[in-house]
């Protein structure tokens, strides 16, 4: 994560806001204390901001840098001094829908994680996952992490949590990050239930939203195999 891509999530988050109608270009211009235009090339990816407005549009829409990102993203694994870790097996898509139980043989690699880290996550299991192997990780590719940029990078390591299969929001005002089965495939994205639906919305405006229709027996737990809750980008 560097600086370029904070403006990049800054700006998707601004321009959600004025697609929801919570904010229009001119308020924003007004509350940072910026010309309309300087606010329109911004959104419009013409012109960068400084370091010092990046810190004006923030504290004008009472952001903080963590609540842009919406989820904890970690550029190496590093060990807490005096923690253990956890050995955290890196395997298949596949894998990650289907077996309760990870074995030996499904191992494509693994990853030392933070115990401590780890077991600070919540955790709302449904029925079905409340007994399977809890924190696994998969190695993203290009269509998923297309689809996340630039939250998500081509082979990022992402740790899932399948013990958390609710849709009941991790963070108050933050998106939750989940893995979804769709079909064949397994699917980085928001996630949302409306009608029968799931609502399955990428970070990338590039990228359309999915919608994924609901049997009548079957319930959004069906499809969420678990929360993201840590990326590895680098390691």
């Amino acid at each position: 994560m560097n600086f370029q891509d904070l403006h990049e999530l800054l700006r998707l988050e601004l321009t959600r806001r004025i697609d929801q109608g919570t904010l229009t270009g001119s308020q924003l211009a007004r509350q940072a204390g910026f010309q309309q235009a300087h606010v329109s090339n911004f959104l419009n990816r013409k012109r960068a901001l400084s370091l010092e407005g990046l810190d004006r549009v923030l504290a004008s829409q009472d952001l903080t840098v963590e609540q842009v990102l919406p989820l904890e993203l970690t550029a190496v694994a590093a060990k807490v001094a005096g923690d253990t870790v956890e050995v955290v097996p890196i395997v298949s898509p596949s894998v990650a829908m289907d077996d309760a139980r990870i074995p030996a043989s499904a191992v494509i690699e693994t990853l030392q994680v933070s115990a401590t880290r780890l077991r600070d996550n919540r955790s709302r299991p449904s029925k079905k996952n409340a007994k399977w192997q809890r924190f696994l990780g998969i190695r993203t590719d290009a269509q998923q992490a297309g689809a996340m940029e630039p939250l998500l990078t081509p082979g990022a390591v992402v740790i899932l949590d399948r013990h958390y299969n609710s849709l009941a929001p991790y963070r108050a005002h933050q998106p939750t990050l989940y893995a979804v089965r769709a079909g064949a495939s397994l699917l980085i994205r928001f996630v949302e239930f409306d009608e029968g639906r799931l609502i399955l919305r990428p970070y990338s405006m590039n990228f359309p939203v999915q919608l994924l229709a609901l049997g009548a027996h079957e319930s959004p737990t069906d499809y969420i195999v678990g929360r993201v809750c840590m990326v590895f980008s680098e390691f």
